[in-house]
């Protein structure tokens, strides 16, 4: 098999008037593991000897089609749900997964998530075994969220990163109620684990290069931004002379570039770091 393996498995068919259909797809990553799409976000899920592990959600009516999908690959019923975090656009939904003995997720995490309640709560470097896969957690610490967590399943190495990073895409907007500094130490966390592929959140599919870019963007991108602070020039100067050409053909760019500015101008100047 492909270590990439981008053509679409199975295909939405839905009655008409729902314009999301094809904009809502599988396809298999590597080995036993597959990713979910569904407009904008993406899950993954992994089909073991036990039963299934299914990641975020997304929402109710995301996991309901996935979970009949699901039906259509393995008669196996889903042991695991996992959440990367708990932020509502990824973590929605998960009582359309139906009864799951295992739900897990960040020790920071709410109590109750979307109305499901883990039953186990990850506070350092945790493995579960299950099924003949081995699922590495790594709590990532503060930054986009306190509750985040990266996933690293084997043999096939497959990380699944939410947020933080993701393959040749700029961080979401101005890095809203973050410090960026902190969000920069998550990417290095994911950055120090041992993977081949990463299936992101968002974006395409991307390998361990993509995850040192992403750090690499955020400190030039705090550097033209320091500097431009320390020589007086204004935050609405910056984020109309700070272009980062470099990373033009990135996803988003054209929308997130001047937020992402605005945004590192309001951390550097929040930390008094252009004083």
């Amino acid at each position: 098999m492909p270590r990439l393996l981008s053509a679409i498995l199975l295909t939405l068919v839905l009655p008409s008037g729902a314009s999301f259909a094809q904009d809502r797809a599988i396809s298999n990553i590597a080995g036993d593991v597959y990713r979910f799409q569904n407009q904008f976000h993406n899950s993954i899920f992994v089909i073991t000897d036990d039963g299934v592990v299914v990641t975020d959600p997304i929402n109710a009516e995301a996991a309901l089609w996935l979970r009949s999908e699901i039906g259509k690959l393995t008669e196996k019923p889903i042991t695991h749900l996992i959440y990367s975090h708990s932020h509502a656009d990824h973590a929605s939904g998960g009582a359309a997964f139906g009864e799951v003995a295992d739900v897990i997720a960040h020790k920071n995490a709410p109590d109750r998530i979307d109305g499901i309640t883990p039953t186990l709560r990850v506070e350092d470097a945790t493995i579960i075994e299950t099924g003949g896969k081995t699922i590495e957690l790594t709590p990532l610490g503060p930054g986009h969220g306190d509750d985040l967590m990266a996933m690293v399943v084997r043999p096939e190495n497959v990380s699944f990163v939410v947020d933080a990073v993701a393959a040749k895409r700029l961080p979401f907007r101005d890095f809203a109620n973050a410090n960026v500094d902190d969000w920069t130490n998550q990417v290095r966390i994911v950055e120090a684990l041992d993977f081949e592929i990463l299936a992101g959140g968002h974006g395409p599919l991307g390998d361990k290069a993509d995850v040192t870019d992403g750090r690499i963007y955020l400190e030039e991108l705090r550097e033209q931004v320091l500097s431009g602070l320390k020589s007086g020039k204004s935050v609405d100067e910056l984020a109309s002379s700070i272009t980062m050409d470099e990373y033009k053909d990135w996803a988003s760019y054209e929308q997130w570039i001047e937020l992402n500015v605005r945004g590192m101008a309001r951390h550097l100047i929040d930390i008094g770091a252009a004083e």
